[in-house]
């Protein structure tokens, strides 16, 4: 009998800065008030990947004094690819063109990672009234890991 076990890293959080490349978030200041935030997440779930990257968006505009958000373009990536596989097999056959057994079983590790990249412009004042909009502080409280607390 053989037992296979796949684990995932519990101690690492999913909402982290990314180290070189890896995941978690990231950002780029393209202007002073225009910035490319990324988020990057082992797994299938777009909610989550779009709640973070809406999180560290709500971060930044607070970080640097602003009220709100506006989000100009927002790019999603699903990846998912096949990163090992093994094959079992036995065979057997006799001469004669019609005994000829084989079984045989793949296994594989089917991974996937998603990819958000929002592009948002920062602003003071009164919130626009613009689906694209977001108040920094409501999505920052509405959105925040609970067990920061």
């Amino acid at each position: 009998m053989t037992v296979f076990v796949v684990t995932a890293c519990a101690g690492q959080p999913a909402y982290r800065a990314a180290e070189r490349g890896g995941f978690g978030y990231s950002e780029r200041q393209i202007t002073e008030e225009q910035y490319r935030v990324n988020f990057k997440a082992r797994g299938d779930n777009i909610g989550m990947a779009v709640d973070y990257a809406m999180l560290r968006a709500a971060e930044i505009t607070l970080e640097r004094g602003y009220d709100w958000f506006r989000v100009t373009n927002r790019e999603t990536f699903v990846d998912r690819e096949r990163v090992s596989s093994s094959h079992v097999g036995f065979g057997m056959g006799y001469p004669g063109p019609f005994t000829r057994y084989h079984l045989g079983m793949t296994l594989g590790d089917g991974r996937s990672e998603v990819e958000v990249n929002l592009e948002i412009r920062l602003g003071r004042g009164p919130v626009p009234d613009d689906e694209n909009v977001f108040k920094a502080s409501e999505v920052f409280e509405n959105l925040r890991p609970r067990d920061a607390d």
